[in-house]
């Protein structure tokens, strides 16, 4: 490949993994063309997009961009795929989740079994493994976790306050009954 093809090469490459913080990292050496088709229309309907790249140019880009990946990484060995959300905000998760349902699926796990691996995760920038990239919160759930906890003492304290007038009002409630109940019954 002569310069001129590389240098536009990397360049869309440049421009195609720009923004991208949030990526699954996978391993598709045995991976056979119907499996791969199959793959991509799949991931392509969830709007994940999946991109081989040759290692030495990714693992230029990636450092111009910023990913934490070292230059001797396993990210960057053998035939490597990376699929990313073409969807704003996404996070890493729900990537790792889309892909996990798709591998381990119990119609697709025999086509991708033993052809596909993943090596692990880009999770805002950091490298993960792909086990971590799958139990990472949403955006959504972290603000929801966040928020039930500010809002937990609160609720106890509410109802440590309500919890004696309550008893209370339950024992007057159980007496009046008594009294009002007929004598001979």
């Amino acid at each position: 490949m002569s310069k001129a093809v590389k240098l536009m090469e990397l360049d869309a490459i440049r421009a195609e993994f720009a923004g991208v913080q949030n990526m699954v990292v996978l391993e598709v050496g045995k991976l056979d063309c119907a499996a791969d088709s199959n793959l991509r229309a799949m991931m392509r309907k969830k709007k994940i997009k999946i991109r081989r790249v040759k290692n030495s140019m990714a693992r230029k880009v990636f450092a111009e961009h910023g990913l934490g990946a070292k230059a001797d990484s396993p990210f960057f060995t053998g035939t490597t795929m990376y699929a990313w959300s073409t969807v704003a905000d996404s996070a890493v998760s729900e990537l790792a989740r889309a892909f996990d349902t798709e591998i381990n699926g119990p119609k697709t796990a025999p086509t991708y079994k033993n052809k596909l691996s993943v090596k692990g995760a880009f999770a805002e920038g950091q490298p993960v493994s792909f086990e971590i990239a799958k139990k990472m919160p949403t955006r959504t759930e972290a603000i929801g976790h966040v928020l039930n906890l500010i809002l937990s003492p609160a609720s106890r304290i509410a109802g440590q306050i309500l919890a004696p007038g309550a008893t209370l009002a339950s024992q007057i409630k159980t007496i009046s009954e008594k009294e009002t109940a007929p004598a001979g019954a």
